[in-house]
């Protein structure tokens, strides 16, 4: 679902809808509608939690045609993405799906996210300053 919740609705769309075998029909249970969360952060990491703020979100629930469902949630106002997302977590639960979403949409989204993530790390590596302070050795 991580995978899922960054990748962008052409992206799941793209793999879904392009040349599948028939996808089962489903129906939106839940949703998709955009509403907020609130963010809570830790000092530190591990202090007293606190308020940092509010998110935008936006979740669906569907139901499968073989009554599988799935949930998303996504942070931002994006509807279509909510509601792929959705039905892709419930055919990943489906055994006749799993394996051919593995493949053919999660593996390759998260190999994607993985290349954009490298690329931005070696952007910030390039504008890296290391600090270092000569020590006086004098008396």
């Amino acid at each position: 679902m991580a995978v899922l919740a960054r990748a962008e609705a052409a992206e799941i769309a793209g793999a879904l809808l392009h040349d599948p075998p028939a996808l089962p029909g489903w129906r939106c249970l839940r949703g998709p509608e955009i509403g907020l969360a609130m963010l809570r952060g830790r000092a530190g990491g591990d202090g007293a939690a606190f308020n940092l703020g509010e998110i935008t979100v936006t979740r669906c629930t569907v139901r499968t045609a073989s009554g599988r469902i799935g949930h998303a949630y996504i942070a931002g106002r994006h509807l279509r993405r909510a509601e792929l997302a959705a039905l892709a977590d419930a055919l990943m639960q489906d055994p006749d799906w799993r394996d051919r979403l593995e493949a053919t949409l999660i593996a390759p989204l998260a190999a994607a996210q993985d290349e954009r993530r490298a690329e931005a790390e070696a952007k910030a590596a390039a504008t890296r300053v290391e600090f270092f302070a000569l020590r006086n050795t004098r008396p």
